[in-house]
């Protein structure tokens, strides 16, 4: 943890006044992305403990799936009790999300260790995926769908 001294005049009684800041540990920054939902990730070393949005990675995604697309770069890296990761995300559904993390932990490795970016690139996970709703046109059902023809 890093300890900042800041020097006051000599007549106060507390002229060395330390200062302590959580976020001063050293953490590996990434963002990731993925439809509407975009993932802040913060990784330190440590125990291998998720955390996102201050809940437990097993709170947050109720499906299986999702936990799984969260930890696929630690497992591909074989950092998955390496790491405790925190979260912040916002937008999206649950599929978005996850994808969103699993975007932005990727990013973090690579900032923590450069030589693990070939291998998760290699499995498709550094390169964001820029697919995005279609909007809806006029005078269509949907993006696409068209309304129901009627010969008579």
């Amino acid at each position: 943890m890093l300890v900042i001294l800041t020097h006051m005049p000599l007549n106060n009684p507390n002229h060395l006044k330390l200062e302590l800041n959580p976020m001063a540990t050293q953490y590996n920054y990434g963002t990731g992305r993925r439809k509407s939902a975009v993932a802040r990730v913060f990784i330190k070393p440590g125990k291998g403990a998720i955390v996102i949005n201050n809940k437990p990675i097993d709170d947050y995604f109720s499906r299986k799936t999702g936990r799984m697309i969260v930890r696929q770069p630690l497992e591909l890296t074989d950092n998955a009790s390496s790491f405790d990761i925190m979260v912040n995300i916002h937008g999206g559904g649950e599929s978005g999300q996850a994808g969103a993390v699993r975007h932005g932990i990727t990013r973090a490795l690579i900032d923590y260790d450069a030589t693990l970016k070939p291998v998760l690139s290699k499995a498709g996970l550094v390169t964001r995926d820029a697919r995005e709703v279609e909007r809806k046109k006029v005078g269509l059902r949907k993006a696409r769908r068209r309304k129901q023809f009627s010969k008579r």
